[in-house]
């Protein structure tokens, strides 16, 4: 992990876009708690999240991740071959808004850090597809603070970062926290039907 950070900072175009050892080993310790079979992350970029959170898999596992640069696929290559955890990623490259609607429901754990301009339109992909219980995990909420002032006209990153902070805090579909980890990443759990409980409270 340390390889492939240092390799993205000095060999890849918008390193900071990397997550980074502290939001990796939490993006880790959720998976390891949740055991997920199925994890779905949008934004792969080299690689080292997707790794991170593979780390929780179950047994038979596995994570989806989706990306538009193929550009990336080399230096994903020469770290997931060389982790034992390789063989539990397979990797979608093309548009996520396209991608995502041809998924199976039922993922567990689902990380989504993407073009933050349709974050509003993944979150409404993204929710169908995690089942009850699981966890939505969406990074740069707090969007280096911006999110608290007035977005101009040129800025529809901020401007979308501003309208999902808001759907999601009157969305009565889920539970939600945001933590002030890095950049700002949200936690969002589906609600159980009502009556139903899951494994783990069993």
């Amino acid at each position: 992990m340390q390889d492939l950070s240092r390799e993205t900072w000095q060999k890849i175009l918008y390193p900071r876009m990397l997550s980074g050892h502290l939001q990796g080993r939490f993006l880790s310790m959720l998976s390891m708690i949740l055991r997920p079979q199925r994890v779905l992350e949008v934004g792969t970029f080299t690689g080292y999240s997707a790794l991170c959170l593979a780390e929780g898999l179950a047994e038979n596992g596995k994570i989806i991740t989706i990306d538009c640069n193929d550009e990336l696929k080399p230096i994903q290559d020469k770290y997931f071959s060389a982790s034992p955890l390789g063989n539990k990623i397979e990797r979608l490259f093309g548009k996520a808004m396209d991608l995502i609607p041809s998924l199976t429901p039922g993922f567990e754990l689902i990380f989504l850090d993407a073009d933050k301009e349709n974050y509003p339109t993944y979150y409404e992909l993204l929710l169908p597809l995690l089942q009850p219980g699981g966890l939505l995990l969406i990074d740069n909420t707090l969007w280096s603070g911006k999110v608290l002032t007035t977005a101009s006209s040129g800025d529809p990153e901020t401007k979308a970062l501003q309208l999902l902070n808001e759907s999601i805090s009157t969305d009565n579909r889920v539970q939600k926290v945001m933590l002030p980890l890095r950049d700002g990443i949200t936690i969002v759990r589906k609600n159980l039907p009502e009556g139903q409980i899951t494994e783990q409270q069993r």
